[in-house]
């Protein structure tokens, strides 16, 4: 099975219709609303150009090195910055919301007895000893197929769950196998093997939670000294977390949005960022989600209408159409065309305003997707 995106193969298809999205849709079993569209939207509405050597391959020698591109989504206007600048577009008594997430080295490779190649992906721990991977190789592993890692270390395939395969490590807990023979799961856009740096540089500073097999990237330009300037100029902070699964990079299959199913995601969100998001709001903060997880986090325990303490997962799809409920302002990286994350950005800050500052970014040079620039963007009323 293929568990990479091709959403990132057609950059050059010009965009085509442009409208408005939706109304509610429940998800039987999921707490959280699925889908917003009151009008329906196409995929190919999220197309935009992109040449290729626009695709950050490396992350700059500084995490603050970034550029920013900021959005009013009230009126539209841009402005050009840069990562070093967002002390002077907070205030004292605004409150960011990181996603403390922390990547794990969740890509493995091996082979069969057969001598047959074989990559891995972890999505999910199950346990200590067992987990649910996406499995790529030249016939799909039978029930029972071991698997001999490179590195060390041996997984057994029990079975399947749906478009996943529930593995186990027989020897020694799994998280200690893909310590010892895992690689850092970078994106399927970034080209090229990992390295040490991404050790480091695929991971935000303030990560803590291991489950992620994609990061949270906007958090990616955040230091810690730029974390201590925030802090003393007044600005708060609260935790929420979403383990962010290889769903991310999976493309939207269908042209009409309401049919797509959302992939799922675990998320908690605890009773003190609650009321951290509540009593900012009273006071006449701003709630600034850093990435469009923390938004998710937040909306989807928010479905209530105020935030509520929420574990479990979600699949919340956010789409133009979409009321927000405890999101002021956001920090988010560029992108995929057609993808499900600029569906929510445009949702956020107005279909026609993200789509021309996407095309103001590719026309300015903005580095993409993972380890590419940032956006600022505040909420269109």
């Amino acid at each position: 099975m293929d568990f990479e995106s091709t959403a990132f193969t057609n950059f050059a298809t010009p965009a085509r219709r442009r409208h408005y999205s939706g109304s509610d849709r429940a998800y039987k079993g999921i707490r959280s609303p699925v889908c917003y569209h009151p009008a329906p939207m196409r995929r190919s509405d999220f197309h935009y150009h992109l040449p290729r050597e626009l695709i950050a391959q490396v992350p700059l020698p500084r995490r603050g090195d970034s550029r920013l591109l900021c959005l009013d989504g009230g009126s539209g206007t841009l402005q050009d910055r840069h990562f070093s600048d967002l002390p002077a577009l907070l205030r004292p008594g605004d409150l960011l919301v990181f996603n403390d997430t922390r990547v794990i080295p969740a890509r493995l490779h091996g082979r069969k007895e057969t001598g047959g190649r074989v990559e891995l992906l972890l999505e999910r721990l199950l346990g200590s000893h067992c987990g649910l991977a996406h499995i790529r190789a030249s016939k799909s592993p039978k029930p029972g197929t071991r698997i001999e890692l490179e590195g060390g270390g041996r997984l057994e395939v029990d079975g399947r769950d749906g478009e996943l395969f529930r593995i186990r490590s027989p020897e020694q807990p799994l998280m200690a196998l893909l310590e010892r023979s895992g690689h850092v799961p970078l994106p399927p856009y970034i080209e090229r093997p990992d390295d040490g740096r991404d050790l480091e540089r695929y991971q935000t500073v303030y990560a803590e939670r291991p489950g992620a097999v994609a990061a949270p990237t906007a958090g990616l330009h955040f230091d810690r000294q730029m974390l201590e300037r925030l802090r003393q100029q007044g600005v708060a902070s609260a935790r929420v977390t979403l383990h962010v699964g290889a769903g991310t990079f999976q493309p939207v299959r269908v042209e009409r949005l309401e049919e797509h199913r959302m992939h799922a995601e675990y998320v908690e969100v605890g009773a003190e960022t609650c009321d951290r998001v509540a009593a900012t709001r009273a006071a006449g903060g701003r709630v600034v989600a850093v990435g469009t997880t923390s938004v998710r986090s937040l909306e989807a325990a928010s479905a209530s209408g105020v935030p509520r303490p929420f574990q479990g997962d979600t699949r919340l799809f956010i789409t133009p159409g979409y009321r927000f409920r405890s999101v002021d302002a956001l920090i988010t990286n560029f992108h995929l065309p057609e993808s499900t994350l600029l569906m929510l950005v445009a949702a956020f800050a107005g279909y026609e305003q993200v789509m021309a500052a996407y095309r103001h970014a590719v026309a300015e040079g903005y580095r993409f997707f993972s380890y590419g620039d940032a956006m600022f963007l505040t909420r269109r009323p």
